[in-house]
């Protein structure tokens, strides 16, 4: 297993460096759509990355980057010839609407030879105010700077996004995810990497299979869930529900409704103001839980023991070794705990 995990991060960590160095290099063609008031992009390659760009003072155009599957750089007129032969790359612009697809002619070809295949990408600068509908089975996602509804998916690569606002759904299977500075309504998942979330607002969505969770400075709903690595989330506002099969959980700088899980290990939980609520699940460790002394709490608290690392005052109702039920200074918020090995908490 950990063999297959480290040949999976070497894949992915190849592709992030091979997309990364696709956009260095001069571009096959280059289509002007500097006329064409785009509002809707659609974009499908077989075998390359996509990225799409509001940015302001960049001139709207489309981008084809074509490079072979082989170690050496390919001449002009060998991509032309195989480009010809064995694939269909298509440009068009109609009522707005840019569509961009690249596929081989012989999907099913018995005697296609892999030494052949070309990596065919997208690079898009486009008006902010756009919807995108982008999808590719071999390459990376970058989208930033747009405005509205955008879908994207992957198979073989990693998504990066940056500045969007509007509906944000996308997915990877073999790759991890990036999000900044974004909102409003974020969906986005993995089966196979890590997501990385920061600066973030409104209602989140994230999910990994075979991931940890690094979450900074999200305002919101979020929901952020994982099965196979750790929980590392700072500075949240709003509502945070959190779990892992697989990993420790530790959360600091919280001012938010919290719901957190985990199988796996141990939780750290460092709230600075407590929202609505919080419950607390770990079946796999211990857990370190810190509130502040001047909010108003009803406590339920199950452990293996039960140690307060500071003095509880204005508590009211039974604090046995394993077990708490009562209220703190005059009761409000609910607390529920659920730890099979020791709960340490303080309120300071």
């Amino acid at each position: 297993m950990k063999t297959y995990l480290l040949v999976l991060f070497m894949v992915c960590l190849g592709c992030s460096a091979f997309a990364q160095d696709i956009w260095n290099k001069t571009p096959y063609e280059t289509k002007s759509l500097a006329n064409d008031g785009i509002k809707e992009v659609y974009v499908e390659t077989s075998g390359g990355s996509i990225s799409v760009s509001g940015a302001s003072g960049e001139a709207a155009r489309v981008e084809v980057y074509v490079h072979g599957n082989g170690m050496g750089e390919l001449s002009r007129e060998e991509i032309k010839k195989r480009l010809d032969n064995d694939y269909d790359v298509l440009v068009t612009v109609s009522n707005h609407e840019l569509h961009a697809k690249a596929k081989r002619k012989h999907e099913n070809g018995i005697n296609w030879d892999w030494r052949r295949q070309l990596s065919i990408s997208f690079k898009i600068f486009v008006p902010k105010q756009v919807n995108t509908n982008l999808e590719t089975s071999g390459g990376s996602i970058h989208l930033d700077n747009l405005s509205g509804n955008e879908k994207f998916g992957t198979s073989g690569g990693s998504l990066h996004v940056d500045a969007l606002t509007g509906t944000i759904k996308g997915e990877t299977s073999g790759g991890s995810i990036e999000v900044s500075n974004s909102g409003d309504n974020i969906n986005l998942e993995t089966s196979g990497g890590s997501i990385h979330a920061s600066n973030c607002n409104g209602k989140i969505h994230l999910e990994t299979s075979g991931g940890s969770l690094h979450l900074q400075d999200l305002k919101g709903s979020i929901n952020a869930n994982t099965s196979g690595g750790s929980v590392q989330a700072s500075s949240i506002e709003g509502e945070l529900i959190t779990g892992t099969s697989g990993g420790s959980v530790n959360l600091t700088q919280l001012s938010c409704a919290l719901e957190a899980s985990t199988s796996g290990g141990s939780m750290n939980v460092e709230m600075n103001h407590v929202g609505k609520y919080i419950k607390l699940d770990d079946s796999g460790g211990h857990i370190d839980l810190r509130l502040p002394a001047k909010q108003g709490y009803d406590l339920n608290l199950s452990a293996n023991r039960i140690s307060p690392s500071s003095s509880v005052s204005d508590f009211t109702g039974e604090w046995d070794k394993d077990h708490v039920k009562g209220s703190m200074n005059g009761g409000g918020i609910p607390v529920n705990v659920d730890a099979s090995g020791h709960l340490n908490i303080s309120f300071n």
